[in-house]
């Protein structure tokens, strides 16, 4: 590493709790098996003054994705063997049931069980244990697209793996990660801590910011194969460490595991094995993110240059933004800005539309650098017009076809008609509305003018929530909380009207749980 980017990463490192704070954190930054950075500051747990150190446990979340598929890797090389299992633990379920690999790579077609929860009733802060999660498991009807057809995120997709793992070789899954992946990697602290409430050591994840003050997140979920690994940053160090080793030997976990992937129809995939493939300032890596009310964390592996950086921090900063920071630093490079907006957009494209497979509301609004902002998953995707017309975005693009606007999702293998959206108020929408598949209601009442909304079900009765119009007979109802750290989204609520104009059926999704249909009984 050359002393300019020796330099540049000090600097980088100082800067971080001012440019993230929070009660802690911890990073490291590892090239070629060599720590070049190992740093923490802070508290783990700030009312009893537990310092942050290497060895503090944290919560990595989502990240334990991929060893849960390391596992799966190790003890069944053909993943396919758990295929049984996985139909077993989805009993009512009408559509061809998914595969193990289909799990493995986000293409299960399964609605993510953390939005059907919220459908249910259950609260962001409720008991969330194994019970209601076979129950909302269980109970899946139907898919969202067949199996190998798309890339959409689902945690429960790691947990049957996990659960199924257990069952097939009589282990724990605990005890499967230790013997499997941990122990070989030297991660001598990492362990599978489930219950959400607590970790041994004392560290503690915190809500809020610097503005209106940190508190302990409460949460009361039982996570595994999912979200459930605890590790240190030391034990990190060693993974990383461990994956670089392997980096020459196609055998080896991590290369499985990063392993290209594909779709049904043979179109290459970015997501795999509880990994994301994609770039990050022009260089390939492999990679995950994760999050819970109190948590963030990232890492990433960059191959051509042997390079990663893991970012953990005990409150809700951007842990990716902090990684790629690091990754710049290291490397000496500028972190490159957002893409050029090109020429304006046009003004044709602005607006509302549902999208035709889904039935997600997708809006398109203008940009401040005269660009345009897509809307219709978790986040705002930035697209800049492009020659020809339409505009191309990070592996979106919206193109003007003859029979009307489409957009394409090449991470998701998906493209799809935008029907626009006419502004028109189609009238009164009041009423409960019950989806059969889910035995769960929705409840639409106004109050004083304004119309709210709240789902019941199994686990509870939720919170009324503003509902907001968006076009004629198209709603959105806000999820500001969940049980994940990152909420379902807005759901898409469209009214469906009878021969009398009277509400009939509300077709509502998100983009995490889509296609869900719900009759009107009162």
């Amino acid at each position: 590493m050359s002393a300019y980017s020796s330099r540049a990463l000090e600097t980088a490192l100082k800067a971080l709790p001012l440019a993230y704070p929070g009660p802690g954190g911890a990073v490291a930054v590892i090239r070629e098996g060599e720590v070049l950075a190992r740093h923490t500051w802070g508290f783990a747990n700030a009312e009893r003054r537990i310092a942050f150190t290497p060895q503090s446990l944290f919560r990595i979340c989502s990240i334990s994705k991929q060893f849960t598929c390391a596992a799966v890797l190790d003890a069944c090389p053909d993943p396919c063997v758990l295929d049984p299992f996985i139909a077993r633990r989805l009993p009512r379920l009408e559509d061809p049931a998914p595969g193990a690999l289909h799990l493995c790579h986000n293409q299960s077609g399964l609605r993510d069980y953390w939005a059907v929860a919220m459908l249910h009733g259950a609260g962001a802060e409720d008991p969330f244990g194994e019970t209601e999660a076979r129950a909302v498991i269980g109970g899946a009807r139907t898919l969202q697209f067949p199996p190998g057809a798309r890339y959409a995120y689902c945690n429960q997709n790691f947990r049957l793996l996990g659960d199924c793992l257990a069952e097939k070789t009589a282990r724990s899954f605990a005890a499967l990660l230790r013997e499997r992946v941990f122990g070989p990697a030297g991660m001598e602290s990492a362990m599978l801590a489930a219950d959400t409430r607590a970790l041994p050591d004392g560290t503690e994840g915190y809500e809020g910011d610097q503005i209106s003050g940190f508190r302990p997140a409460r949460n009361q979920i039982l996570w595994t194969g999912d979200a459930g690994v605890a590790a240190s940053l030391d034990d990190m160090i060693a993974w990383e460490r461990h994956i670089d080793q392997g980096r020459e030997d196609p055998m080896a976990l991590y290369q499985r595991l990063s392993a290209p992937v594909t779709f049904a129809d043979q179109n290459p995939a970015a997501y795999g094995f509880g990994l994301s493939r994609r770039s990050e300032l022009g260089l390939a890596v492999t990679g995950h993110g994760g999050a819970l009310r109190g948590w963030r964390s990232h890492r990433f592996y960059a191959p051509a240059e042997r390079l990663s950086v893991v970012v953990l921090f005990n409150h809700m900063a951007d842990a990716h933004a902090a990684a790629l920071g690091l990754f710049a630093a290291a490397l000496g490079l500028p972190i490159q800005g957002a893409s050029p907006a090109g020429t304006p957009a046009e003004s044709g494209w602005f607006g509302a539309f549902i999208e035709a497979e889904t039935g997600l509301l997708t809006r398109v609004t203008p940009a401040a650098d005269g660009g345009l902002l897509l809307r219709f998953g978790h986040h705002a995707d930035r697209l800049a017009s492009a020659a020809g017309g339409g505009a191309d975005g990070d592996g979106v693009r919206l193109v003007n076809r003859a029979d009307g606007p489409v957009m394409e999702r090449r991470y998701e293998n998906h493209t799809g008609a935008l029907e626009a959206l006419p502004d028109a108020d189609g009238g009164a929408i009041e009423g409960i509305y019950r989806c059969q598949e889910l035995d769960a209601d929705l409840v639409v009442e106004a109050r004083g003018g304004a119309l709210y909304g709240a789902f019941a079900g199994f686990l509870g009765r939720g919170r009324m929530e503003l509902l907001e119009p968006i076009g004629q007979d198209v709603w959105v109802m806000p999820c500001p909380r969940a049980l994940d750290h990152t909420p379902p989204g807005d759901w898409t609520l469209r009214f469906m009207r009878g021969s009398k104009g009277e509400p009939s059926e509300v077709r509502l999704g998100c983009w995490l749980a889509r296609g869900l249909s719900y009759g009107r009984v009162a």
